[in-house]
């Protein structure tokens, strides 16, 4: 996985650096460098039910929803498969 500035979380693709808290927290409390605050708490998915195309799906409303241009949005879903939660 990836740990550098430029990661992005594993499970929605939001690059880690723009979470608001700063990462996801693992079970002993420490920081994810894997997935965003969003997606993981605590150690567990904060959705685990939650499917890959629901994923996309919320992914690409939010995106909408503050405005990002239609053509990186959808690179950006695209690639939400591709990502390590959602890889058998």
């Amino acid at each position: 996985m990836e740990t550098t500035s430029g990661a992005e979380c594993q499970s929605c693709g939001m690059p880690l650096a723009r979470d608001e808290q700063g990462g996801g927290t693992n079970a002993d409390g420490s920081r994810s460098s894997t997935y965003c605050s969003h997606c993981y708490q605590a150690g567990s998915f904060t959705m685990p039910e939650l499917t890959v195309q629901q994923m996309q799906e919320r992914v690409e409303a939010r995106l909408a929803q503050v405005g990002v241009p239609s053509d990186f949005t959808s690179a950006q879903v695209q690639k939400i498969p591709k990502l390590a939660r959602w890889m058998p």
